[in-house]
């Protein structure tokens, strides 16, 4: 493909990050149009998307890739098919409304600027995973998901739940991100692919499947919070509400669900894949569904029917026929859009009328009509009414278990009681709020603004309108994606035509009437299933607090065992693991044989012979012995420190006269810097008093000093009895001139060869310069005297 279609989906997933970075100045710039100037990039991004659709319905697919790591063949590489163009086309046209929603509802926030910014990023990185084909570009975008909802939720940073909910979906989430990296580090082994598109039936029918498997499953099962891993979910209603609107409905919380359906033609397929999606996914829904009908918060109520319907998706997949990836594709479409359009009517209430507490809303239909509209189009499709996508997603559900098997008919039994509860909910959150009598709400209820009303209104009349045109919805959504996910080709079979003879019809029927009977009975059962959490006792939520409350317990012993503050026992510390890895290996790899005299060596004794030294030279060694009887005789710890100054300059001597005067200086530098610091701290640390030691500090110190000087010299005597290989010196001396432009090969190893390890060094100085500044600067401030408590006058005598 051509250089600027491979610019333009790169441009697709890296241009919402460059808008996040612009967004605070531009918030600073058009304050009250922010969201509308900002909500250009997600538009931009679905229009382009739109102009994709041809080619992926023609049955190709559209690819891009750009050099990432050359030197080990990684590319940044993308695809376009059917199933990455639904998902993508979903987050980049909700994202538009989400941010124009935004921009309304967080009007008079002063950090609105940020959190658009923040927003967009989490856009930018859900576009990315759901169309990156490198599996570690998956991996980085995944985590950023994680790391962008993380920000999201404990926006409000000051409230503490809002600071709990984010580190908690950080801590699970990230758990799945790091079983994703070893999954797509093991496919890597076994196929020597890193590129999604490329993997056939050899992870299937290798030993290892059960081990990659099980590493995807816990990726995917924590992103899509299944059971027993979904209590994040919940807890991250602390966000802002265009957030939940977002997460719930399209992105984050949908990531799972689409790694399970890019794995499915080289994971699904077996008992083990069907069993434990099937198990896990029917969990889920029955979980969520009775989760939301113990909640009278309505954003609360929504989020747990998220866990049921994430639960649904997963089940469909697992089912793995033509009829339940059909389904799952329709019903990740109506659902983000029922979902994303009745959080933003939760929003608009909950900013108007200023409560989301369902027991003590009604009326509000009369003032607010057009939130009303948008929340009576989504609750239809949340019920799965005709003239909806709710409706064909249902119909396909029910369809692909009309074989009359003891295990179809579980399934069957399973969804019907998930679909009922999720109609019951629906039926609450569109009758409670805004039939009945008016109730009094904190706020006197008004209209929300137009940005609020676009996406309720909007993704209602989407669905409704997609739900008519069934011959175009049949050819451009089903069958390409549910081509992508089994890997051949699917027809599609959508009409509008109502059959009452057809089972499904009246499944149907069975689903809307037991939706009914849940609603007429949400009281009662919301009254049931509070008594049988309090009962409960512990849940997964409270196993959360408890294990990261031991982590932070066990952590705290830790650093009280090996940060306890004495100097004396870090050093010996050091220096014993010094010894031990300076004797020890010598040991286990024969090292001190090397040492032992044999044919090849010859002399030892010619080879420890004294060297022909002149007497210059026999000065900088008198001039060592002077410095070491210097320190060991020294009663303080100012002279032992100024007589190991003189060890340091008679080795930078050594250095000078045997021809590397780069080390000499060096060596020199560190000398007069010792001398420097010294004279900085001096003040500060009194280095003059006797150094008293008793005598088993004194023999354990020596013990010490002799092992690492003892092991030292042996590691050198081995490496000096081998052969010296030159490769390495060969090249810095052949090419530190032609590529690196220097003639001083050390400077070149340290500068160029070596740079990053140098300015680590530095980075490493610095901070430990900038430590012992604030060290020395550092004041006691002096206490402020209390106020003499004023004395109480006696009373006269009368």
């Amino acid at each position: 493909m051509g250089f600027g279609m491979d610019a333009s989906i790169a441009l697709v997933a890296i241009a919402p990050f460059v808008a996040a970075l612009l967004a605070p100045f531009i918030h600073r710039l058009a304050r009250p149009y922010a969201g509308w100037v900002l909500a250009l990039v997600p538009g931009g991004i679905f229009l382009f998307l739109l102009t994709l659709i041809e080619p992926v319905v023609a049955g190709g697919t559209v690819s891009a890739s750009i050099g990432w790591v050359p030197a080990y063949g990684l590319e940044l590489s993308f695809l376009v098919d059917g199933l990455s163009l639904t998902f993508a086309l979903t987050i980049s046209g909700i994202g538009t409304l989400i941010v124009l929603y935004s921009g309304a509802y967080l009007k008079t926030h002063p950090h609105l600027g940020r959190f658009l910014g923040f927003l967009l990023a989490f856009m930018g990185a859900m576009l990315g995973l759901v169309l990156a084909d490198n599996m570690l570009a998956l991996f980085m975008f995944w985590e950023l998901t994680s790391v962008t909802s993380f920000l999201l939720i404990g926006f409000d940073h000051t409230r503490q739940a809002a600071r709990r909910g984010a580190i908690q979906a950080l801590v699970i989430t990230n758990i799945g991100g790091m079983a994703l990296l070893v999954g797509a580090i093991v496919v890597h082994h076994l196929t020597g692919s890193w590129e999604l598109s490329a993997l056939g039936g050899e992870v299937r029918g290798s030993g290892l499947y059960g081990l990659v498997l099980g590493l995807f499953l816990v990726a995917a099962f924590t992103k899509s919070a299944q059971v027993p891993l979904h209590f994040w979910l919940p807890n991250a209603m602390e966000a802002p509400t265009p957030v939940s609107a977002f997460l719930h409905s399209a992105t984050m919380v949908q990531g799972g669900v689409y790694l399970l359906a890019r794995t499915t033609p080289w994971l699904g397929g077996t008992e083990a894949w069907t069993w434990i999606l099937v198990c896990f996914g029917g969990a889920t829904l029955l979980w969520g569904g009775l989760g939301a009908l113990r909640q009278n918060d309505l954003k609360q109520m929504l989020a747990q029917t998220t866990l049921a319907s994430l639960g649904l998706s997963v089940l469909l997949i697992g089912l793995g026929t033509e009829a339940a990836i059909a389904a799952m594709l329709l019903y990740f479409v109506a659902h983000a859009f029922y979902k994303a359009g009745l959080f933003m009517v939760v929003g608009a209430i909950d900013h108007e009328a200023g409560t989301r507490d369902i027991t003590i809303l009604g009326g509000l239909a009369d003032r607010m009509p057009v939130t009303f509209i948008g929340a009576a189009m989504a609750s239809l499709a949340m019920i799965g009414l005709p003239l909806t996508l709710g409706y064909f997603a249902k119909e396909e559900m029910y369809l692909g278990l009309m074989h009359w098997q003891w295990s179809d008919m579980a399934v069957l039994l399973v969804l019907l009681a998930g679909n009922a509860m999720l109609a019951g909910v629906a039926m609450l959150v569109l009758v409670r709020p805004f039939l009945g009598p008016v109730l009094p709400t904190p706020k006197l209820a008004h209209e929300a603004p137009i940005a609020m009303l676009a996406g309720p209104v909007v993704l209602g009349a989407a669905s409704i309108v997609a739900s008519v045109m069934t011959d175009w919805l049949g050819h451009t959504l089903v069958e390409p994606g549910a081509a992508a996910i089994l890997g051949e080709a699917v027809s599609s079979h959508l009409t509008l035509a109502i059959n009452p003879a057809s089972p499904l019809l009246w499944l149907s029927i069975a689903t809307w009437a037991l939706g009914y009977l849940v609603y007429r009975q949400a009281a009662a059962m919301r009254t049931l299933l509070r008594r049988f959490g309090a009962g409960l006792g512990w849940t997964a939520d409270t196993v959360f607090d408890a294990v990261m409350f031991g982590l932070i317990r066990f952590s705290g012993a830790v650093t009280r065992l090996l940060h306890h503050g004495r100097l004396e026992i870090y050093l010996a510390t050091v220096f014993v693991g010094l010894a031990l890895a300076l004797i020890v290996p010598l040991g286990v790899f024969n090292g001190y044989g090397a040492l032992l005299p044999n044919a090849d060596l010859g002399n030892w004794s010619a080879k420890l012979s004294w060297p022909q030294l002149q007497p210059y030279e026999w000065g900088v060694i008198a001039l060592a012995l002077i410095g070491l009887g210097a320190v060991l005789l020294a009663t303080n710890r100012l002279v032992a420190i100024l007589a190991l100054g003189i060890q340091g300059t008679a080795v930078a001597l050594i250095f000078l006269m045997f021809g590397a005067p780069d080390l000499a200086f060096t060596q020199f530098m560190v000398e007069v810097l010792s001398v420097v610091i010294l004279a900085l701290v001096m003040t500060r640390l009194r280095l003059d008093e006797l150094d008293q030691r008793p005598l088993e500090d004194l023999a354990r110190d020596g013990t010490l000093a002799l092992v690492c000087g003892v092991g030292v010299s042996l590691l050198l005597m081995v490496v000096l009895s081998g052969t010296l290989d030159t490769r390495l010196s060969d090249l810095f001396t052949a090419t530190s001139v032609p590529i690196a432009h220097g003639h001083n090969i050390v400077n070149v190893i340290l500068v160029d060869y070596r740079g990053f390890d140098t300015l680590g060094e530095i980075s490493v100085v610095m901070a430990a310069g900038i430590a012992i500044m604030a060290l020395l600067r550092r004041r006691a401030k002096p206490a402020v005297p209390a106020a003499p408590a004023p004395r109480r006058r006696r009373k006269a005598a009368p």
